[in-house]
């Protein structure tokens, strides 16, 4: 199967590239919206390509690259009752939700913005660029991702 590329996106106060660069690894919990859950649960795959999204953020962009390190598995903490992402509904026999894990691969120097993402030529039918892409997880084309991951590189 062909490799798949991939925009994750993530709150700084929740998680950012720097935590990610000092934690090495680690699962990508608490996805609560079922296409991204299908995403999360069927499609993507150990070693596919990840720019790392920093949301409500000044600037909000690309703050990194990570790559899926565990395919998907059940999200453990909803079945936590203690936990932020615990839901009575799911049933460890069928689980409701699903998480990856990701693994960190470089930060940036300075974040991709997303005003410099629209801006780009190559980049205006990438999801994040359009006006109510929501979702936490979007794909991305292999040309969409090298034409980030070289702006990254290149501040």
């Amino acid at each position: 199967m062909a490799k798949q590329y991939w925009l994750m996106k993530c709150e700084p106060e929740a998680y950012a590239i720097a935590d990610l660069e000092r934690d090495g690894t680690t699962c990508w919990e608490g996805v609560r919206n079922y296409q991204a859950r299908n995403t999360l649960r069927d499609t993507m795959k150990v070693g596919d390509p990840v720019l790392f999204y920093a949301s409500n953020a000044k600037p909000s962009g690309v703050s990194g690259l990570a790559e899926v390190s565990r395919a998907g598995y059940p999200d453990h903490f909803a079945f936590d009752q203690d936990h932020k992402y615990y839901d009575g509904k799911s049933d460890p026999e069928n689980p409701t939700w699903y998480m990856v894990d990701l693994r960190f691969v470089e930060k940036f120097p300075k974040t991709v913005a997303l005003a410099t993402l629209k801006d780009t030529p190559g980049l205006e039918e990438m999801m994040v660029t359009k006006r109510g892409m929501r979702l936490s997880i979007q794909p991305v084309t292999a040309k969409e991702y090298r034409l980030v991951r070289k702006l990254g590189r290149n501040p």
